[in-house]
Order: C-alpha cells, then sequence, then structure tokens
C-alpha cells in the first residue's frame, strides 16, 4: 500500500510563516530560492528573497530532486533527523516505567542534553519530564479505575513510592486516589465538552484539581469513572477558564504520531489550567 501523499501546501500562509521566521514552521516544509539554487528552513536568518523567486516544497528529498541544495546556514535537513529523535524518545519513554534522566535519554537518541531538551519542548509543547510524568499518570489513572488497590496503582504506574503518587494526585486526579478509586466517592466535579485543535476534549475539574482531559470522551464515560462523583456541567466562568487553558496551548509538531501529539497537548493543557490558579 503507498503512502498518502502530503497535503497540499498554503503557500500564503507558507510565505507569512517564512518572512516571520517562524520556527514553529520547521520541518513542515522546505523554501527553495531559484536565484541562488539553496532550501532552506522558514526560520532561516537570511536575507529574504522576493516571493516571485521562491518555491515551497513540502521535504529536503523533493527539493533535491527540483535540484536544490541545502543552505549551509541554517542545515535543513537536519530537521528530520531532530523529529526522529524526538519520537525515539517518546517511544522509549513509554516502553519505560521510570523516567530516565536527562542525560541518559539524551544520550541514547544522540543529542547532548540541553540541546535535546530544548529541541524536544520545541516539537511537543512540553519537557521530557512533564511528558514522561503525562504517561505516569495515565498509568495511574488505568490502574485505579481497573479498581486495584492504591499501593498497587502507584507502582505499576511507575513512582518510585508513595510520596509522589500522593504529592502528584493534587494535580492529577482532583481528589484523593483513594476518592477517584471509588468512582469520585462524595466529590463535585464540573465538566464541559470543549473544541481543540486536535478535537473535542473533554475536561473536568474539582476544587481540587483536573479530575479528567482526555480526547473522545462524553458524559457517559465520565459517568462510568466517577459513578460516586456529584457530576454537573461547569459554569461560565470555570468553562471560560477551560478555554483559555485550551487557547493558551500550543500545537505539538504535526509529524509525531497523533497518540503522542494528543498526550502532550493534555499535558501541555493541564499546565496551562494550573498557571491560571
Amino acid at each position: 500500500m503507498t503512502a498518502d501523499p502530503p497535503p497540499p501546501i498554503d503557500e500564503d500562509a507558507a510565505w507569512d510563516a517564512f518572512y516571520r521566521r517562524d520556527r514553529a514552521a520547521d520541518g513542515r516544509f522546505v523554501v527553495a530560492v531559484r536565484t541562488t539554487g539553496i532550501y532552506c528552513r522558514p526560520s532561516c536568518a537570511a536575507r529574504r528573497p522576493r516571493r516571485e523567486h521562491v518555491r515551497f516544497l513540502d521535504s529536503p528529498d523533493a527539493a533535491r530532486a527540483a535540484g536544490f541544495r541545502a543552505c549551509l546556514r541554517c542545515l535543513p535537513d537536519a530537521v528530520t533527523r531532530d523529529r526522529q529523535a524526538v519520537a525515539a524518545a517518546i517511544a522509549i519513554l513509554e516502553e519505560v516505567g521510570d523516567m530516565p534522566r536527562l542525560a541518559e535519554l539524551a544520550d541514547r537518541v544522540g543529542y547532548a542534553p540541553h540541546h535535546f531538551h530544548r529541541l524536544f519542548k520545541r516539537a511537543t509543547g512540553v519537557t521530557p519530564a512533564a511528558y514522561a510524568r503525562a504517561l505516569r499518570g495515565v498509568r495511574a489513572t488505568e490502574a485505579l479505575a481497573t479498581g486495584g488497590s492504591v499501593t498497587g496503582a502507584l507502582y505499576d504506574a511507575g513512582y518510585a513510592g508513595p510520596s509522589r503518587f500522593y504529592a502528584d494526585s493534587e494535580q492529577r486526579l482532583g481528589m484523593a486516589p483513594g476518592q477517584w478509586r471509588r468512582g469520585g466517592e462524595g466529590v463535585a466535579v464540573a465538566w464541559a465538552i470543549l473544541p481543540s485543535p486536535l478535537g473535542p476534549m473533554l475536561i473536568a475539574a474539582t476544587a481540587r484539581g483536573l479530575a479528567r482531559i482526555a480526547f473522545g470522551e462524553d458524559e457517559e464515560r465520565l459517568r462510568a469513572l466517577f459513578p460516586a462523583a456529584i457530576l454537573h456541567r461547569a459554569d461560565a466562568e470555570t468553562q471560560g477558564r477551560m478555554a483559555r487553558a485550551v487557547a493558551a496551548t500550543a500545537l505539538p509538531d504535526p509529524q509525531l504520531a497523533e497518540p503522542a501529539r494528543r498526550t502532550a497537548f493534555i499535558e501541555a493543557v493541564s499546565r496551562a489550567w494550573r498557571s491560571t490558579d
């Protein structure tokens, strides 16, 4: 089966990103300049050519096939390597129970730690440690939802001990772990479904934090998770705060796998919510 062709490039939007040297556009397309025979990243610091001298191509491969050579100033071919390194790091984080140290993770994908930290955050919107904590939080809630013990859930999720787990529960569960396991027993949960660039998001909040944030879920799913909670639709103030958290969150690299993009986006929305306290 052949791969789907890339979507057509919006040339007006591409020119705007190139003119502004938008680093977020790096890796989405390359800019080929007919007068020099060179192709660049959108963020290249070189002087801007006239628009009629520019072509927008979807990849370095396409630019080379058209007879252009890579810019030695912005090194556009490195974008592909960077993206592959981020994807490899995400795969490592998804496989391991414990969060590797940044130096170890960066070494495994062939980068210096501080450079890779910046690279990962630019691609996902969150740091490697924050992404790992998001994965650990997902594992914890899944373990609690199956009805197992709190102690079992924290170790299944990859926590080294109870102290870190209970500290995280304020931010990631919105209630005590035991209450979460008992279906939100006695907890008031305000919820709403909001639009986002990656699809509708269910966001459920308590007085202590976010109890649930997920794509593709609805009120029925929320009631299945929290049958003992007091569920109600979020009021205008709470829903406005939710919407601001979503609006404040940048989209992860569109070339990343969709599950990784959603995990990173959810984590970034959660952090934006906490920053509005």
